[in-house]
């Protein structure tokens, strides 16, 4: 389950994020994290695992027709496919409205996950 970032939840976030290769500064990790907060456009939504665990992060832009996915981690024990199309699933449902898109890191990870969600609903109409 995504459930939108507090300030409670800043360590719990920084931990996850972490994981980028970018944010291995604690100064570049900060000024993002000041970057998420500074507006309702830009939100950092925590994944919780049903045990109630945190385990991964997303950082999104909201346009007015889409999602743009800035950032996304999983804590090691988690990073797979099929949890980070989870998320991504989340994250559309969300937002039903709204296309999900990535930035140009993020591209092919989206497109990944597009394809997938192609895949399966062609699989789940047959």
């Amino acid at each position: 389950m995504l459930i939108k970032y507090r300030k409670d939840y800043e360590k719990v976030a920084m931990g996850l994020l972490s994981f980028i290769p970018d944010f291995k500064d604690l100064a570049h990790l900060r000024t993002e994290m000041q970057w998420y907060q500074s507006t309702d456009d830009h939100q950092l939504l925590l994944w919780q695992q049903a045990d109630g665990d945190f385990s991964g992060i997303i950082g999104i832009e909201i346009g007015p027709d889409f999602i743009l996915v800035h950032h996304d981690s999983l804590s090691p024990e988690e990073r797979t496919s099929a949890n980070q199309y989870l998320v991504l699933d989340e994250l559309a449902a969300l937002y039903p409205d709204k296309r999900v898109m990535g930035t140009l890191e993020m591209a092919s990870i989206i497109g990944a996950w597009e394809r997938n969600r192609d895949k399966q609903s062609t699989t789940n109409h047959n």
